[in-house]
């Protein structure tokens, strides 16, 4: 019987690498900035709904952020927010954009492990230049045989990117934190779809585990990545 693997998907953020903390940190920031106009709760509430709304113009990533945290600023202060402020917003998107990259646990054994067995493709969605940056910081981007930053993550999406890179969605797994980005899609599309909880998870990535799926697994951090992938591959 033929391999039941042979190309397997990562994604990046939160994956492979820390990225929500520094924009709830950065948010954090932003509220501080805005607390005589409205609570915290209330300003982390009104930003998810611009976020929510900017994305179809602006995208996901650093810099659509910014750019919604500046139009949450002018809304909560009636359009009377001080050129101070909108400076601090800016100078704390551009230190996101600069902050070095730290690998999640496991992450480069769990790679390391898999690469010559398997062609490995990253598939990220973001800010082309951010996420670039971030790979080659990150020291992971030799074991990728691909790296695709793509504007969404939908089942179109992962049977492109796994005809393209490897033998069809069908001997595909995917791999990420995000159900409703990582995994559901992946699913739909054919492939497999291995769930890495993270302890941040953006909201607007939240989504209903598939669990009835055979497809569905999870798995508690990418060291444990290595092993269920023999079991699936040897079956």
């Amino acid at each position: 019987m033929g391999r039941q693997l042979t190309t397997i998907g990562f994604d990046a953020d939160d994956t492979l690498w820390q990225n929500e903390q520094f924009f709830r940190l950065t948010e954090t920031r932003f509220a501080s900035l805005l607390a005589d106009h409205a609570s915290p709760e209330a300003i982390s509430g009104h930003l998810l709904e611009v976020e929510r709304r900017n994305l179809q113009f602006y995208g996901y990533g650093i810099k659509g952020f910014t750019l919604s945290m500046v139009e949450t600023a002018i809304t909560l202060t009636g359009g009377k927010v001080p050129t101070t402020v909108i400076a601090e917003i800016l100078s704390a998107g551009r230190e996101m954009l600069t902050h070095p990259v730290e690998a999640l646990p496991h992450a480069r054994e769990a790679l390391e492990r898999l690469s010559g067995d398997y062609r490995l493709v990253l598939i990220t969605k973001g800010d082309l230049f951010d996420q670039e940056r971030k790979l080659a910081q990150s020291g992971l981007g030799d074991f990728f045989t691909a790296v695709e930053i793509v504007s969404e993550k939908t089942a179109a999406t992962y049977q492109t990117v796994f005809s393209r890179h490897g033998d069809g969605a069908g001997q595909s797994m995917m791999v990420g934190n995000s159900l409703k980005s990582d995994i559901v899609p992946a699913i739909e599309a054919g492939s497999w779809g291995v769930h890495v909880p993270h302890e941040l998870t953006w909201a607007l990535e939240h989504s209903e585990a598939p669990s009835t799926s055979p497809r569905f697994r999870r798995v508690e951090h990418l060291g444990n990545l290595y092993s269920l992938i023999m079991e699936i591959d040897n079956k």
